[in-house]
């Protein structure tokens, strides 16, 4: 049986495992504004430096940016023509 010794780490660091995973650490997180279930990309800057950027969700961002657009009715119409 191998036996291994788990190393201390340090605040704000982690590793890379070899299922190529990283943990990000909580006060990183947080002052990201990121939370559980955010989609992100990863993009590269240079050797040794990777940035995740939050992926918006377009449904999201574009919802209810037509209101007013169209008169009163004028969907429901144009929904009623598709049954």
């Amino acid at each position: 049986m191998e036996l291994r010794v788990k190393t201390t780490r340090r605040r704000g660091y982690t590793r890379v495992s070899a299922k190529h995973q990283v943990t990000i650490p909580l006060d990183a997180l947080a002052r990201a504004g990121l939370r559980a279930g955010d989609r992100l990309r990863a993009e590269v800057r240079g050797p040794g430096e990777v940035v995740l950027v939050r992926e918006d969700d377009p449904i999201e961002r574009y919802a209810g940016s037509l209101t007013g657009v169209y008169p009163d009715g004028y969907l429901d119409e144009l929904r009623r023509e598709w049954a």
